[in-house]
């Protein structure tokens, strides 16, 4: 298993300036909770799933099944 940031610097830059403006909250989530702290609970329960290959909820990371 792999993770990799997303491949367009351009977006990977304007989500890391919503994650220090939201002090480190997904900017693609309303509610500030624990659960939505980056790298949220959603992908990390991806990640434990051995047969998930994708992106995060806001596509700042992927998960590479290899």
């Amino acid at each position: 298993m792999r993770i990799t940031l997303n491949e367009d610097p351009q977006f990977v830059e304007k989500i890391r300036a919503g994650l220090r403006k939201k002090e480190l909250y997904c900017p693609c989530r309303l509610e500030k909770s624990e659960d939505n702290i980056c790298i949220c609970k959603e992908f990390r329960d991806q990640i434990a799933d051995p047969d998930y290959e994708g992106y995060c909820h806001c596509r700042l990371y992927y998960k590479h099944k290899d």
